[in-house]
């Protein structure tokens, strides 16, 4: 199969970028193992980390049919293997396999969607409302545990709820020292789902 034939892997620490925002785009993204921040430089150099990329997920679809261009960056959060695949070859997978094409473009409308709400969240909702929104999404879509070792730094937790690295941090202690939270380092613990939801639900 020609996709299988253009593919090419890379493995990167964490911490390296894997796609550089404005740079030109070649190849789509897999990752095959580990976890990466896929966020928008804005100005003075403050970042918003849209989501989080899982191993399976294909990424760079917002360049296929545009400019492109990476309008976003990719940071491994920690060691992963990328797999590349050529743009033109991905392109003419979606027009020969009519299934392959019809799921790409769920792919895509579930993504849009998810923008929306994560709009909705950051312009909608106090700084309470947005740290609860982004532990349930650590929780529920990335990690599916309720406890899990965060990968994410305090700065790249404020990135990705739209705040200050202090009030992220302030935050965060509130939730451990009202028992919604438990921090141990790196290990976060949601004691009090239910909580986290009304937080959310509240804004």
């Amino acid at each position: 199969m020609e996709l299988n034939d253009s593919r090419f892997e890379v493995k990167f620490k964490a911490g390296e970028t894997i796609f550089k925002q404005g740079t030109s785009a070649t190849h789509l993204l897999i990752l095959t193992t580990g976890l990466a921040k896929l966020y928008v430089e804005g100005v003075q150099d403050k970042q918003l980390i849209i989501r989080i990329i899982k191993p399976w997920e294909v990424v760079g679809q917002a360049s296929l049919y545009f400019d492109n261009r990476h309008h976003y960056s990719i940071a491994a959060l920690d060691d992963v293997t990328a797999c590349f695949i050529e743009i033109n070859s991905f392109k003419k997978a979606i027009q020969t396999n009519t299934l392959f094409a019809e799921d790409f473009i769920k792919n895509c409308t579930q993504k849009g969607i998810f923008s929306f709400e994560k709009m909705v969240s950051l312009s909608q909702k106090q700084m309470h409302g947005r740290i609860a929104d982004g532990l349930l999404y650590l929780s529920t879509k990335i990690y599916e545990n309720l406890s899990f070792n965060l990968h994410l730094s305090r700065q790249d937790v404020a990135d990705l709820t739209g705040m200050s690295k202090d009030s992220a941090i302030r935050i965060l202690k509130e939730f451990h020292n009202e028992g919604i939270i438990e921090l141990d380092g790196r290990k976060l613990t949601i004691m009090n789902f239910q909580q986290l939801e009304r937080i959310s639900e509240t804004g």
